[in-house]
C-alpha cells in the first residue's frame, strides 16, 4: 500500500486490485513506437490497446526507480529501460459496462504516473509486455491526487517528462486517441473495475532511456511534478 496526499487536504491509500495501462494512445507515439521497436504498426489502433501492470510497481514521490539486477544476466547488446509520462485515473467505485456519458461518475481523481518499461524484455518475451512492465518500482505515482471535481477537464492538460532537467516529452492529453471517458467505458466492458483501481492512460512521444544516477520528472498541468531518482538494484 502507498499513501498519497490529496490536493486540498487529506490522504489517500493507493491500493489497487489492478493497474490497467493503455498502449499507443498518442498519435506521435504510435509513429515513434514503429521506429523504436522496428515493428510495423498498421495505422492507429481501432480500439484501446490494454496491458496490465501489477501493484508491486507502485512507488511514491522521491522514491527510487530500481533497475533490476536481472537485466545484466541477459547481456543485452544495448539494455534499454524507458520513462513514460502518463495521466493516471483512479476509480472511485465498482464499474461495469459504463456508458461514456457517465464515465466521470466513476472517477475519484487523477495523478501523474511513470510507466517505466524495460524494452528488451518487453519486446522479447513470447508472452507479451507483462514482465517488462511489472518489475518492482516500475510505476512511480504522485505527487498528489487531485479530485475529479477539482480537475474537470482531464482531456486538455499539458504533460511533460524531464530527464536530469532536460525536456524529453511535451504534449497535451488533448492528443490522446481515446479520451478518459472512452477508456473507462471500453475497459469496463471488458472487466469490472473496482474502487481504487488505476488506469494509466498512455504516453506521448519522446520516451527516453534511463540509467542509474538519473533523475526523472513527470509533470502534468494542475497536478504537479512527480520526481524519482534511478538506481541499480544492489546485488
Amino acid at each position: 500500500m502507498l499513501r498519497l496526499p490529496v490536493a486540498g487536504g487529506g490522504v489517500l491509500d493507493i491500493r489497487p486490485s489492478k493497474i490497467i495501462a493503455v498502449g499507443l494512445n498518442y498519435r506521435a507515439h504510435v509513429a515513434e513506437s514503429g521506429e523504436t521497436f522496428d515493428k510495423k504498426l498498421a495505422g492507429l489502433p481501432k480500439e484501446p490497446v490494454l496491458f496490465a501492470k501489477t501493484p508491486n510497481v507502485l512507488t511514491g514521490p522521491g522514491e527510487p526507480i530500481v533497475l533490476p539486477a536481472l537485466i545484466g544476466d541477459y547481456r543485452f547488446d544495448e539494455a534499454r529501460t524507458d520513462l513514460e509520462a502518463e495521466l493516471a485515473i483512479i476509480i472511485s467505485k465498482r464499474a461495469r459496462h459504463v456508458p461514456e456519458e457517465s464515465a466521470f461518475d466513476y472517477v475519484l481523481g487523477y495523478t501523474c504516473f511513470n510507466d517505466v518499461s524495460q524494452r528488451n524484455i518487453q519486446m522479447g518475451d513470447p508472452s507479451g509486455w507483462f514482465r517488462g512492465k511489472s518489475f518492482d518500482t516500475f510505476g512511480p505515482i504522485g505527487p498528489v491526487v487531485v479530485r475529479r471535481e477539482d480537475l474537470p477537464d482531464p482531456g486538455n492538460l499539458k504533460i511533460r517528462a524531464r530527464l536530469n532537467g532536460e525536456l524529453k516529452q511535451e504534449a497535451s492529453t488533448a492528443d490522446m486517441i481515446f479520451s478518459v471517458p472512452a477508456l473507462i467505458a471500453f475497459i469496463s466492458k471488458n472487466m469490472t473495475l473496482e474502487e481504487g483501481d488505476i488506469i494509466a492512460s498512455g504516453t506521448p512521444s519522446g520516451v527516453s532511456p534511463i540509467k542509474a544516477g538519473d533523475t526523472v520528472e513527470i509533470e502534468i498541468e494542475g497536478i504537479g511534478v512527480l520526481r524519482n531518482p534511478v538506481i541499480g538494484e544492489p546485488v
